[in-house]
């Protein structure tokens, strides 16, 4: 099989694929011979169908068959063999039926080559980072959550914060009584926690109340009609919750509120494991440096952003293959026609660009992706995750055996590394440019991200 390459333009070329009778006849032969073994014809023994009978039955077909697939293979190892860099796939010039009777063929193939692209990282180019400062109410803030969240539930004189209130709850009639026929819905132990209704007019019913007090409220209009939420606050089917819009008198039993914990050395294991933080200053500063990890996202964020935005203004007038990107992408999907493609390749087109500018920069700048860095990546997400459900104190074998479950979900694994090829890259970025740092507040930061979209 003869292969050729002729560059028609500095984005695009031919391929010619020149096929004589002995590249594909034994593979022919061994195709029929599979089918006479697994395939019944009348009259012959499974497996010892002649030669000539299969020819006749089948041979067109699978001549058909293996013709298409050494051919593409061929242009396929040509191209990875000659390193000629292509965006998309080879489409075929010229698709017409084949002629089958004939013993040799020319098969040619058109292919978009990728640009180009000299891009240069270094520290002539400098790019903003904005750190976000640190402000002594964002630590009272947090310290105010893991008071709330360490510490115990004890009863309570008065409905305020975070309280949760017992007492039965008694559906009531238009008038304002007590429903007392059959069937009415009556909650001897009945539980409700104010602070999670979505409707404020019902919450600040409940505000300040005490024991002994009756609270008359609207289970419905709490939760806004969700199904599994009235029929847990009023013990039924979810089938019957669904339909109850009546007002209810509850008689409160029991008041129960959160006791903020105190900050001793059980408070310091619970929030940051066991003997990291041992006294009020180390305790601060590990809020605050918590606090700065996790605002320090945002900014690597916006700088990612800025980047990618800079390199794009800086090396995104390169010339494409337009015409062929735009049939390659016609063929491959069914959404796309010749009508609307022009519009639809204008909206991928800045998103192509940058792929093409990202995947340039990662060999200029040398990033490799590591099965180390995939797993301390998934180890991290793992850890969020943990942190979301309150567990701040998991350890690194529960950490590291989470994140194992996750990777081996293909389709997880395959955004974590593209994921962490973005990582890699941008910090690589950052290490290679001059970096222009710049602490404000986080106010300031919203100010400098709304300007950026408005920008856009």
């Amino acid at each position: 099989m003869n292969v050729n390459f002729e560059k028609t333009s500095d984005v695009a070329g031919l391929i010619t694929v020149n096929v004589v009778e002995a590249d594909y006849a034994e593979k022919v032969k061994k195709e029929l011979k599979e089918i006479s073994k697994k395939r019944t014809v009348p009259g012959f023994r499974q497996g010892h169908v002649p030669m000539g009978q299969l020819q006749r039955m089948f041979g067109k077909q699978v001549k058909s068959d293996v013709l298409n697939q050494e051919v593409y293979e061929a242009v396929i190892k040509y191209l990875q063999e000659n390193k000629i860099s292509v965006l998309g796939e080879p489409l075929p010039v010229d698709v017409k039926e084949v002629d089958l009777t004939q013993p040799d063929y020319t098969f040619q193939y058109e292919v978009g080559l990728t640009p180009e692209i000299n891009i240069t990282i270094d520290k002539n180019d400098k790019l903003p980072f904005y750190e976000i400062e640190v402000s002594d109410e964002m630590i009272a803030e947090q310290d105010k959550n893991f008071c709330e969240r360490f510490g115990s539930q004890v009863p309570g004189e008065e409905v305020t914060g975070r309280a949760l209130v017992k007492g039965t709850i008694m559906q009531m009639n238009e008038d304002g009584t007590i429903n007392e026929n059959e069937g009415a819905v009556q909650v001897i132990d009945g539980i409700v926690a104010p602070f999670l209704f979505k409707s404020e007019a019902q919450k600040a019913i409940f505000e300040g109340k005490k024991v002994g007090d009756k609270v008359v409220f609207n289970p419905y209009e709490t939760c806004e009609g969700n199904p599994a939420e009235l029929a847990s606050m009023l013990h039924l089917d979810k089938d019957i919750a669904k339909d109850i819009k009546d007002n209810f008198e509850m008689a409160i039993s029991e008041i129960i509120v959160v006791k903020n914990a105190e900050h001793d050395q059980t408070f310091f294991d619970n929030v940051f494991g066991h003997d990291k933080v041992h006294n009020e200053e180390e305790y601060k500063k590990a809020v605050a440096d918590m606090i700065k990890a996790q605002l320090n996202g945002n900014s690597v964020s916006l700088f990612n952003r800025e980047a990618s935005d800079y390199l794009v203004e800086k090396y995104g007038n390169m010339t494409l293959p337009v015409e062929f990107l735009k049939k390659w992408l016609v063929a491959r999907n069914e959404e796309l026609t010749a009508e609307n493609i022009d519009k639809e390749f204008e909206q991928m087109l800045p998103s192509l660009k940058w792929q093409l500018i990202k995947e340039r920069a990662a060999q200029v700048l040398n990033v490799k992706i590591t099965e180390d860095d995939i797993l301390s990546y998934a180890k991290q997400m793992t850890y969020h995750q943990f942190l979301q459900y309150g567990i701040t104190n998991a350890d690194d074998e529960t950490i590291t055996a989470s994140a194992k479950r996750i990777l081996a979900d293909k389709n997880y694994r395959s955004q974590i590394v593209e994921q962490v090829g973005d990582q890699k890259l941008f910090s690589a970025i950052s290490e290679a440019v001059s970096l222009d740092k710049k602490e404000i507040s986080l106010e300031d930061f919203k100010k400098v991200v709304d300007k950026i979209n408005n920008a856009e």
